[in-house]
């Protein structure tokens, strides 16, 4: 073989080493890319599922009996949190203020969910008053997620006319 032929030998395989390389890293790329998708959608929907279990809950600790309530009767700001209950027996929206659980699943290992219950605006801003809308933020957490998820949900008692 010449020398010419050599080099040409010599060239062909530094291409098929750099583009076997390049291959290699898109491959990883899309794997690590497919993974990260997988961990939020896990997140998103450990999330809505507590702000679903949150939905079948009454309002407030004193709207459980279906009664007409004023606002300034509501459960005060600083009181929103557990009135004696633990999960999964809570019976209203605000015992799940500061409720934190850690999931280890097969497939879901390592979540952290924390959800807060604040009085809201119309608008969806916080209040610092009762009002007829209390907004759930649920935050799910996890080692893999760049940042943490969170949906936020407004529930309402009263419509108004």
């Amino acid at each position: 073989m010449s020398n010419i032929q050599s080099f040409l030998v010599i060239g062909a395989m530094s291409l098929l080493a750099i583009l076997s390389l390049q291959f290699n890293s898109v491959m990883l790329g899309n794997n690590t890319f497919e993974v990260e998708n997988k961990v939020y959608l896990t997140a998103f929907s450990l999330a809505d599922d507590l702000i679903e279990e949150i939905k079948q809950k009454a309002f407030d600790e004193r709207t459980i009996d279906f009664q007409a309530i004023a606002e300034n009767q509501l459960t005060q700001t600083a009181s929103l949190g557990k009135d004696g209950e633990i999960w999964p027996n809570f019976d209203d929206i605000d015992d799940y203020h500061n409720y934190t659980k850690n999931v280890d699943l097969p497939h879901a290992e390592g979540y952290n969910i924390i959800s807060k219950i604040n009085y809201a605006e119309e608008d969806g801003d916080d209040s610092a008053n009762p009002s007829y809308f209390k907004k759930v933020s649920v935050t799910v957490s996890n080692e893999y997620l760049a940042y943490p998820v969170t949906i936020s949900f407004i529930f309402s008692l009263h419509s108004k006319n």
